[in-house]
């Protein structure tokens, strides 16, 4: 939280979860609808930038092994990647 990612970093976990933007995102946080980022108009690179922007946003965590990536919940979830 105190380093957020950098976009390009946020990307490319993106293609590693082969998910997009608004599936890492925290949706019950307060800052997303106070943010707006609820809005269904905003672009991809919105997106990003506010999970850079506010990383309290991203999901977590997101574990990288072996060239993938697995967002830990449930933590079992993880060891599909391991």
């Amino acid at each position: 939280m105190s380093t957020p990612p950098e976009m390009h970093e946020i990307e490319c976990t993106l293609a590693l979860l082969r998910i997009q933007p608004r599936e890492l995102m925290r949706t019950n946080e307060d800052e997303y609808r106070t943010l707006h980022r609820d809005d269904l108009e905003l672009t991809r690179t919105q997106l990003i930038a506010a999970m850079h922007a506010h990383p309290i946003l991203i999901q977590r965590p997101v574990v990288f092994a072996n060239g993938s990536a697995c967002i830990g919940r449930p933590p079992a979830a993880v060891l599909e990647i391991l």
